[in-house]
């Protein structure tokens, strides 16, 4: 097993080294990094199992590091240490699944309990990920491509080197995005399609790792016409294709998806399939059952017109039509709702609540939260354990 220390304080890195009892956890190889940068570089080349990482450095900080690693579903398990004990960091650390943090000055007995921990937990996943089906490696190499692509399309670090590997070789790429709609299991179709483009030596298909509903297609440049009509044979729910610009290196992938974002945006797409005036009603459906699901994620007219193939004026008049309120009115709604349940019956901490409904300033969740109530989160959860006393006849 590795361990990645990632420190920009030599000192610290020295001292983690020395109080680890490494070779008692099985971790046989300790990388150090002085940066988020140098850390993403280092994961990317060595998979370490375990991450140890400062919150305050220079460039890309620890929180822009756990971040990454969320949005790319990394399976190591990943240790905050931090200085600061605050709760600012610690909602951040925690939405983006950090096995544990600890506070400096590091304590011995506390780092090796929590690197025992972290290590178990790791062993653990890793054996149920091992017991899968057979078919898990390739599931493992499919996964590490769809982070690739993911990470480029973020504007992130990434292997072009790698996903050479995985195209035809070919002195120009042209790239191509499919957008599914909402409802519809892409999956298999992505499959076929990505068995297709192998096979044919067109190229290759990926799944952005975090929206689930848009696949990139890279394919040797000019060779998109036969893949298109393949698509409109055998994709037969509707889809549409946007193109980013030629690619004469795969180290501008990050520029040709943003143009390709850009012409949907400006509504410069082909679709196949057409969904007609016929659906418009299941998708005002879909659209309502979309948002009381997702309503704690962060949600606007933009995202749900990609998602269900409307224009942003059509769902915003045709929501009000249905619901009786705007889109923003009704998800403050909802997430009011929840958070009156989860201050009366649970202990939660009032910025945890507040960032589980998606708001990233328990400041703002308080000011809304009395706004829409007439009193604050604290005192309505007062008011709620007084009023459960008093129906369980516990009052004098």
């Amino acid at each position: 097993m590795k361990a990645l220390i990632v420190d920009d304080e030599f000192n610290v890195r020295k001292i983690i080294r020395f109080m680890g009892k490494w070779q008692e956890h099985g971790i046989t190889e300790i990388l150090e990094a002085r940066n988020g940068e140098e850390a993403k570089a280092l994961i990317d080349l060595e998979c370490p199992e375990i991450i140890m990482t400062d919150v305050k450095m220079p460039k890309k900080n620890g929180i822009e590091l756990i971040e990454w690693l969320d949005a790319n579903s990394y399976p190591g398990k990943v240790i905050l240490i931090t200085g600061f004990d605050d709760y600012s960091f610690m909602r951040k650390a925690i939405k983006h699944g950090i096995f544990d943090y600890l506070l400096k000055p590091i304590e011995d007995e506390l780092l090796n309990e929590t690197l025992a921990g972290a290590v178990e937990t790791w062993k653990k996943e890793e054996e149920e990920r091992c017991n899968m089906e057979p078919g898990f490696h390739e599931e493992v190499k499919k996964f590490r491509l769809n982070r690739g692509i993911t990470s480029a399309c973020n504007g992130e670090h990434f292997d072009s080197d790698e996903i050479a590997l995985s195209l035809p070789q070919a002195d120009a790429y042209d790239l191509t995005l499919i957008y599914f709609y909402q409802t519809q299991h892409s999956d298999p179709y992505l499959q076929h399609l990505t068995d297709e483009l192998v096979i044919r030596e067109w190229g290759n298909a990926f799944a952005l790792q975090n929206d689930p509903n848009v696949c990139v297609i890279l394919s040797v440049h000019g060779q998109f016409f036969p893949i298109e009509e393949w698509i409109t044979k055998y994709i037969d729910i509707p889809v549409r294709l946007v193109s980013g610009l030629p690619l004469t290196s795969l180290t501008e992938l990050p520029l040709s998806f943003q143009a390709a974002q850009r012409a949907m945006a400006e509504q410069n797409f082909r679709a196949i399939h057409r969904l007609t005036d016929l659906d418009d009603a299941r998708r005002m459906h879909d659209i309502v059952a979309f948002v009381d699901e997702h309503y704690m994620q962060e949600l606007s007219l933009d995202k749900l017109s990609t998602l269900f193939f409307l224009s942003r004026e059509h769902i915003s008049r045709r929501f009000k039509q249905e619901i009786g309120m705007t889109l923003s009115n009704y998800v403050i709604q909802l997430r009011i709702k929840q958070a009156k349940r989860l201050l009366s019956q649970t202990n939660e901490k009032m910025y945890s609540i507040a960032l589980k409904l998606g708001y990233q300033d328990e400041t703002y969740f308080s000011k809304l939260f009395k706004k829409m109530v007439g009193m604050t989160p604290l005192k309505y959860r007062i008011e709620e354990r007084k009023r459960d006393i008093t129906k369980l006849g516990l009052t004098h």
